[in-house]
């Protein structure tokens, strides 16, 4: 249990996601939850606004997770890359992850995650974070020795904060949590909201 969210709320707890990187975010928390994933993927989506598309995204693996789990309480987050005008998705082989880590050398570029809160027969709460990655300029060599890691393969952008990646950052504007996946400060503001909902 965290000790910082009602038992109450933390009762059925489920992460509506298939991400290691948010199982392990919660897990360092001391949650102790169940994770379904939804199957909802980007194109079921159509949205031009990059907050309200990751929002979206959000609330539609936390309406799946209900119709499973409708007594739980149901945490759902998606993480998109945005740069240059473009969504940044997960890779689809090692061509397309040399690709948008090109297109990432040397610029900032925007990490965008919708959360989505629910709990029983409450509305789903719905929230996004924005936070601004700077990468520095990367040589071709160096994107060559990361794709041939295979970590940029599952992650939006192309590439994990945490990871081998890390020396690519020069700063970030924002939380960190959120680039890995799932914004923590975020989440635990969207608890007390639902708590005071459902009093």
């Amino acid at each position: 249990m965290n000790p910082f969210v009602p038992e109450r709320l933390q009762r059925g707890l489920v992460l509506a996601s298939a991400s290691p990187r948010r199982r392990d975010i919660l897990e360092r928390l001391g949650f102790e939850f169940e994770t379904i994933a939804t199957g909802v993927e980007e194109d079921d989506v159509a949205c031009a606004d990059d907050l309200r598309f990751a929002g979206m995204l959000a609330e539609r693996k936390a309406a799946a997770a209900r119709i499973l789990r409708p007594a739980g309480t149901i945490i759902a987050a998606d993480t998109i890359v945005a740069c240059a005008g473009r969504r940044l998705g997960k890779p689809a082989d090692e061509r397309d992850a040399a690709a948008m880590l090109r297109l990432l050398s040397g610029r900032p570029h925007e990490v965008i995650t919708g959360v989505a809160l629910a709990r029983a027969a409450t509305p789903a709460l719905v929230r996004a974070e924005r936070t601004t990655v700077y990468v520095r300029a990367l040589a071709d060599e160096e994107i060559s020795r990361y794709v041939a890691t295979g970590e940029p393969f599952g992650k939006a952008g192309a590439y994990a904060i945490q990871g081998h990646a890390a020396p690519f950052v020069e700063r970030i504007d924002g939380c960190y949590f959120n680039v890995v996946g799932l914004p923590v400060a975020l989440l635990f503001r969207m608890f007390s909201e639902l708590e005071r909902t459902i009093e």
